[in-house]
């Protein structure tokens, strides 16, 4: 196996293949990247079993020869030495040649590297075919969705449905649901055409968070399959496939509040701000709770930490109708919906001192955000 590859695409594809690769896994050779070589791209494959992805190089892109003096093969290197190498090299071409013992000479200007590398004999078969089910999202679209949902599943093992995101498809609506049972995000995009049957999976966050990173915006569109029990997100030159995990999601449209003694209405910069100063005397093994009161058009932040100190603070709201509020709830949860909401406004709905909480938002009525108080009072 040899050929010559420009540095600058090369280390780009690395970043998206390697990040899930872990040397705690059970199947030792899958601590490595899979380099497989033809005549028309380079495939490097990153897994851990749970997450595949495929990151492809074209031979040939716009016109400019990306990969030269090709001898086709494939091998099997070590992680993570491998991207610190290419991104260190001295010049935009890197040389390599694997010797039949699979050893590889890593060539760029003068400096050279010798690695020791592993047949792909080994590495599992793993499947990234698609079928003909699928349907097509706009990235930017699905980015937000995974943004705007994805930090609020539970990082707990005990309940491991509530470590994924439900996504139904319904109705040409698809919805994203992540809860950990102390908050809930949902968010909902209308497809267009599809050919998928209806559907309701659950992917885990984990999975999720690796697509959000790996994925493009300049490839406009991935297509999303099922087969079996995963499911394969793919662009044209990058694949992500994934488990889903196994058990029913609950029923979480109960949980939402159907309808609100208090409105409030605020703008979110100066809402996180405020938060956020008063998190600073807040405990953080308790999810930094804080308190808040409503009198007029008045809110009131305080919060404090035993032997250090306390803090209060007042903001004018855009409008509140309806009663007064008193509760507390977690300064982490209301700041994680806040800077993913993307709105300048929100509109916070009160149900009770101890009921949930709705924030939405007034330019997309599609995102949802739900949060538990917490009793204090």
């Amino acid at each position: 196996m040899q050929f010559k590859i420009q540095r600058r695409h090369l280390a780009k594809r690395l970043q998206q293949a390697i990040q899930i690769i872990s040397s705690k896994t059970v199947i030792p050779i899958l601590s490595g990247l899979k380099l497989e070589l033809n005549e028309q791209e380079l495939i490097l494959t990153g897994s851990n079993s749970d997450i595949t992805i495929q990151a492809k190089i074209p031979q040939n892109i716009d016109g400019e020869d990306i990969i030269t003096n090709i001898q086709p093969g494939s091998i099997v290197l070590p992680v993570p030495q491998l991207p610190d190498i290419i991104n260190k090299l001295p010049e935009d071409i890197v040389d390599f040649t694997v010797d039949e013992n699979y050893k590889t000479v890593i060539k760029s200007g003068k400096a050279v590297f010798r690695l020791y590398g592993q047949s792909s004999d080994e590495y599992p078969k793993l499947s990234l075919q698609q079928n003909k089910s699928q349907l097509s999202i706009n990235i930017k679209d699905l980015k937000k969705m995974i943004r705007q949902t994805v930090f609020a599943v539970s990082t707990m093992e005990t309940r491991p449905i509530f470590t994924g995101v439900n996504m139904i498809l319904e109705n040409n609506q698809l919805t994203f649901t992540a809860t950990d049972s102390h908050r809930l995000s949902r968010k909902t995009i209308a497809i267009e055409e599809h050919q998928l049957d209806q559907t309701n999976i659950v992917i885990p966050g984990k999975s999720l968070q690796e697509l959000n990173r790996v994925l493009d915006e300049k490839d406009e569109h991935v297509q999303v399959s099922l087969l079996n029990n995963q499911i394969i997100f793919s662009t044209e030159n990058l694949f992500l496939s994934s488990r889903l995990l196994n058990g029913q999601f609950p029923d979480t449209n109960r949980l939402i509040p159907q309808d609100s003694e208090t409105t409030m209405k605020v703008h979110v910069n100066e809402f996180i701000h405020m938060i956020e100063r008063a998190a600073v005397l807040s405990n953080k093994e308790q999810n930094n709770v804080i308190d808040i009161e409503t009198e007029d058009n008045l809110i009131r932040i305080s919060s404090k930490l035993v032997e250090i100190g306390n803090v209060n603070e007042q903001l004018n709201a855009i409008s509140i109708e309806g009663e007064p509020i008193k509760l507390s709830f977690s300064s982490k949860y209301m700041l994680d919906s806040l800077k993913t909401i993307d709105s300048d406004v929100v509109d916070i709905y009160f149900s009770g001192p101890m009921k949930p909480f709705i924030i939405k938002t007034p330019n997309d009525p599609h995102i949802l955000q739900l949060i538990l108080p917490v009793k204090t009072f």
